[in-house]
């Protein structure tokens, strides 16, 4: 028989004198253990869910991995590489590649009647995956783009269409300057995207391909580059490494030299700022750890001079001073428990209340989101508790040894 657990669960199941100094100590070290795991909870599915949001908006603009012109990664202008259909077949056939998509850029000026403004147009093919544009169109319809022919359909951005007060079914003329001349095209808007990335709403608007690569004036096999979208983003660096060895450095029929980039490279600055985040996660944590390691001391504390004369009566009647020490260490234990059970509970409620809800709004100008995005992870939820469960009690283990300075012959006297 565990002698220490038997008297822990006694001790904890015993109401007794409802006006002793225990109760509102134990209640008050439940309490803090609960808010401390609940808001450490919601901080990370926050940061989690923040975090993950942005990298697919981010991504649903760029990819995982692009290839593209040496030239292009060297200058901010665009240089066409040669994307054939043999191309699209080697990268399709790289291990840990989902979809591969070709793309180019071109940049002109979009204007009505009343003003006028300067976009970058992004060409894709039928082969392009808009599962993400369809999940942000906002008005219109998704037009079928091609990489064979004009079609005169372009989709742009809530941003541009409120600057230009147009909407969809309107037709715009846009205007494309060399050094050459200017060329005109007049385009119908099938549909409007917000994305509240303000940096690519401000930027982005999507044509075919073929128009995209004719005003450039270059070969139908040529383009800005190709999209890669891989199966696993967690084995992105390991997918990326084969990519740089199958294909980076060659050249292609026209003299283009092929290279790669992730999507962190793309946009360091964002990814960056997302990882700053991070610090502030290990701040809150360790601040919430701290208040409940402070509240269960100084309510073990209380418990141990209230139990003074229970301690002398167990040392007289024999029990060593580590007994009764594993004896609060227990009874501390089934504290915490109670306090973690409510903090999940507490926690993981308001986690899933935003998601259903979205009760939490923010200003999409500022955080690229319209509400809180919170997102559940139950093997970090675990981790949270495990590591509450064990610093709470490692900072008790000091406080237990004011056991051993309490005399049976002193403290069976005192009350």
């Amino acid at each position: 028989m565990n002698l220490p657990l038997f008297l822990a669960r006694k001790i904890y199941s015993d109401q007794g004198d409802r006006r002793k100094v225990s109760r509102p100590a134990i209640r008050i070290a439940t309490i803090g253990v609960a808010i401390g795991l609940a808001v450490m909870i919601i901080t990370v599915s926050v940061v989690l869910g923040f975090k993950h949001t942005i990298r697919d908006k981010v991504v649903g603009f760029g990819s995982h991995v692009q290839i593209l012109n040496m030239a292009s990664v060297t200058s901010v202008d665009d240089h066409p590489i040669c994307i054939d259909d043999s191309m699209m077949q080697v990268l399709d056939s790289i291990g840990g590649i989902a979809h591969v998509q070709r793309y180019s850029l071109t940049r002109g000026i979009l204007k009505t009647d009343d003003d006028f403004l300067g976009v970058a147009f992004k060409g894709i093919g039928p082969e392009y995956d808009l599962s993400y544009l369809k999940s942000c169109l906002v008005e219109g319809k998704m037009p079928v783009f091609s990489d064979s022919t004009n079609t005169g359909k372009i989709l742009l951005s809530r941003i541009m269409a409120d600057k230009l007060k147009v909407k969809a079914g309107d037709r715009i003329y846009a205007y494309f300057i060399d050094d050459y001349d200017v060329r005109t095209r007049r385009f119908t808007i099938a549909g409007i995207y917000q994305t509240n990335m303000t940096r690519f709403d401000e930027l982005f608007c999507y044509t075919d391909l073929y128009t995209a690569s004719k005003l450039n004036g270059w070969f139908e096999d040529q383009c800005s580059g190709a999209e890669l979208l891989v199966s696993d983003f967690d084995h992105l660096d390991d997918t990326y490494a084969y990519i740089i060895n199958k294909v980076n450095r060659t050249v292609d029929r026209y003299g283009g030299l092929f290279s790669s980039q992730t999507i962190y490279e793309a946009y360091p600055q964002i990814f960056t700022w997302l990882e700053l985040l991070d610090i502030n996660v290990w701040i809150i944590l360790g601040l919430m750890i701290c208040l409940a390691g402070i509240t269960m001391t100084s309510g073990l504390l209380i418990i141990i001079l209230e139990r003074t004369s229970m301690i002398g009566v167990l040392k007289a009647l024999g029990s060593r001073n580590r007994t009764i020490r594993h004896t609060f260490l227990w009874f501390s234990a089934f504290i915490i428990s109670r306090g973690l059970l409510i903090g999940d509970v507490l926690g993981i409620g308001l986690v899933l209340l935003q998601n259903y809800t979205g009760i939490i709004s923010l200003d999409p100008q500022t955080y690229y989101v319209s509400e809180a995005p919170m997102e559940l992870n139950v093997p970090i939820i675990i981790v949270l508790n495990l590591a509450t469960l064990i610093v709470s009690i490692s900072v008790l283990i000091i406080p237990s040894f004011f056991i051993s300075y309490i005399h049976p012959a002193k403290s069976m006297r005192y009350e």
